[in-house]
């Protein structure tokens, strides 16, 4: 008997393309779009577009024809509100600055949406992440590096539970993203030339600061620009309005490139210095998951990425607590972000990772 796998189906090219190579090695898919969109009009929506927006909803249904699949719309609204767009703002209002890719990806792609398709009787769920997902001799799930450094989404992954992973499939985590459009193109998908969304799917403008505003009912008053030793520099627009390492977009004219070193949301003070500045060699991080092993009993030397676009350092990572790691790093990197995750990797392989608390020294 066939397996049964539902693909979240975003209505762009990757997820199209994981459901045609799956229903190719002989799957029984069927293909799911995710409504997550909040409460905004129809035209607002269908305008956002991304996999947020109604255009998602359509592309995908054009694929699912064109792939003779059946395709299902599930409403997960309730499920992206709390566990994505809340955390979001209530990060950003704590002075961090949060990943919500991240979060959705393990509460609401994974958690939600994978109880919901067990309910119709699939065996796995899939993605068009660029990942792949792998057992390990020690009977361990883990994530692996996609075949393409340059579109490997790894890092946004590393939260995903060992249950979760066992019933997860990543076809797209084999080849190039032009290897991608090519299958696209030869099939005819609709989707073969659209192109990826780059910002954060409920923010389409970018606007971090004034979504938070609008959503949130709260005012963030402006405050003091300050260097290291407390002298004041200016003033800021508030707190949301800024993270670390920012060098853009701070109104200060002081004749050489200044960044954003710390946010003190407590004294409503943003902390000015230069670029040798943002360069850290320590951090503590908490909110920990395991991955490649099931725990680690003191130290373990690991590659450790920061942010998505960091390629990657050598650090040691001890245990300081039950749910807390010190990440000591071989050399310094620059602008480490509390609210941002910290990623471990051996190798190509995901060990784990964590939420970022703050910076040591």
């Amino acid at each position: 008997m066939k397996k049964k796998v539902a693909v979240g189906m975003s209505g762009g090219v990757d997820s199209s393309v994981a459901a045609y190579l799956l229903k190719e090695q002989g799957y029984d898919v069927v293909g799911v779009t995710m409504q997550i969109w909040q409460d905004e009009d129809v035209c607002t929506v269908s305008e956002n577009g991304g996999c947020c927006g109604l255009s998602a909803v359509e592309d995908a249904k054009r694929v699912a024809d064109k792939l003779e699949i059946p395709h299902y719309v599930m409403n997960f609204k309730n499920q992206f509100k709390e566990n994505v767009i809340d955390y979001f703002m209530e990060e950003y209002m704590r002075a961090r600055t949060p990943n919500p890719c991240i979060a959705c990806n393990r509460y609401v792609k994974w958690e939600a949406l994978l109880s919901r398709c067990m309910e119709i009787g699939c065996d796995y769920i899939a993605t068009g992440h660029y990942a792949k997902v792998v057992q390990l001799d020690n009977g361990r799930y883990a994530i692996k590096k996609s075949k393409t450094d340059k579109k490997d989404q790894t890092y946004a992954l590393y939260n995903l539970t060992q249950e979760q992973l066992a019933r997860t499939l990543m076809p797209v985590g084999d080849y190039e993203k032009d290897e991608i459009r090519k299958i696209a193109e030869r099939i005819g998908l609709v989707t073969a030339n659209k192109p990826d969304s780059q910002e954060i799917c409920f923010v389409p403008d970018n606007d971090y600061a004034g979504y938070i505003e609008r959503n949130s009912g709260k005012h963030f008053p402006t405050g003091n620009f300050v260097d290291i030793s407390g002298n004041i520099l200016g003033r800021h627009k508030g707190i949301i309005h800024y993270t670390i390492g920012q060098r853009k977009g701070l109104g200060l004219s002081m004749g050489k490139p200044v960044f954003v070193l710390a946010i003190r949301p407590e004294t409503n003070e943003v902390v000015i210095g230069n670029n040798e500045d943002t360069f850290h060699r320590e951090l503590v991080a908490s909110k920990l998951n395991f991955m490649s092993v099931e725990s680690i009993e003191k130290s373990i030397n690991v590659t450790a990425k920061i942010r998505y676009s960091h390629k990657g350092t050598p650090c040691t990572v001890m245990m300081t607590g039950e749910d807390e790691v010190v990440c000591s790093f071989n050399e310094p990197v620059r602008a480490i972000t509390p609210g941002q995750a910290v990623v471990f990797y051996d190798g190509d392989v995901v060990v784990g990772g964590a939420t970022i608390d703050k910076v040591v020294s």
